[in-house]
This record gives structure tokens, sequence and C-alpha cells, in this order.
């Protein structure tokens, strides 16, 4: 398979992390998410949006050196917001890789709330349906290329994914 960077995106709940973890598997590439930079920048008191850009640039940062290696990667954060996503356009660019985009959505809002509930009862530092609520009130709309999943479907997205990435 051709090297590729494969970005997903979407709200905290509705599945990104299940499949980005499926499609690095199935590729035999590596899987980078943006929530342990995010986590350890929060242990030494760094924490709103310029934390928040700092996360998406280390994580950028390790997706280049993948890249550098000849790899793929997968790339697994929430990427609310154009300049945030800017960030892959430019490396792919930089690297003279395709860039494949995955925007994931839970379209049964009770499910999601039951996912989004259930993680943060099992990590407080997860964050709670409220907190989800104002990440989406502040989620720019995806434009241009990409492939759109619901997670509530009854069929296997992985297929899809894989076919939409080949």
């Amino acid at each position: 398979m051709t090297q590729l960077l494969v970005v997903f995106a979407g709200l905290p709940g509705v599945g990104k992390s299940t499949l980005a973890g499926q499609v690095g598997v199935s590729l035999g590439v590596p899987v980078l998410p943006v929530d342990p930079i995010e986590r350890a920048l929060a242990r030494h008191g760094l924490t709103g949006h310029g934390a928040g850009l700092a996360g998406y640039d280390a994580l950028a940062g390790l997706a280049g050196v993948q890249l550098g290696l000849g790899t793929g990667v997968v790339v697994d954060a929430v990427n609310p917001v154009a300049g945030a996503r800017e960030l892959w356009f430019d490396l792919a660019a930089r690297a003279g890789v395709p860039l494949r985009l995955i925007e994931v959505y839970c379209g049964d809002e009770a499910e999601w709330r039951r996912r989004v509930e259930a993680r943060h009862a099992a990590d407080p530092l997860a964050p709670t349906w409220e907190q989800t609520g104002r990440r989406g009130a502040e989620y720019e709309p995806l434009i241009g290329p990409r492939l759109v999943v619901d997670t509530t479907i009854a069929v296997d997205p992985l297929p899809a994914i894989l076919r939409y990435l080949a």
C-alpha cells in the first residue's frame, strides 16, 4: 500500500480511537493519539488553548518522524477547527504523501451520551457529556474530501474505510 497520512476527526466518544486502532492494525502502521500528549501537558500545568495547539504540534512532529521513516501513520485526534486540520495538510505536502481524512460521528445521541458518560466514569480525565457538548459547539465543519463514518450503523465500517484508503 502507498505511504499515507490518515487523520481521524470527530468529537469525543464517537468511536474515532476504536476505528483508528483498527485501521492502524489493518495497515500495519503506527497510530498516534493526541490524548496522551494532552494529558502529559496537563500533568505539568499546561492546559487551555495554547496547550491544545502545543499538543497538536507535538503530534504532528511525531507523525512527521514516522513519515520520514517511510511508514504511513494514523492520527487520532478531535481536530475540531480548521487551524488544527491545516497541520495535516501541511505535513502531507512536506512529506509528499497522500492525506486521507476520516470524520467520525455517532448518529444516535443517546448512544453517544452513554459512551461519553461510561468513558468518564472509567476515567475521570475523559471529558464529561457537558464538556463534549461545549466542544461540539466550537467544532467547525470539516469541508472537502473525506470519508464520513457514522459509528451507529449496523454495518462494520472498517471494510469501507480500507477501500477509501486503497
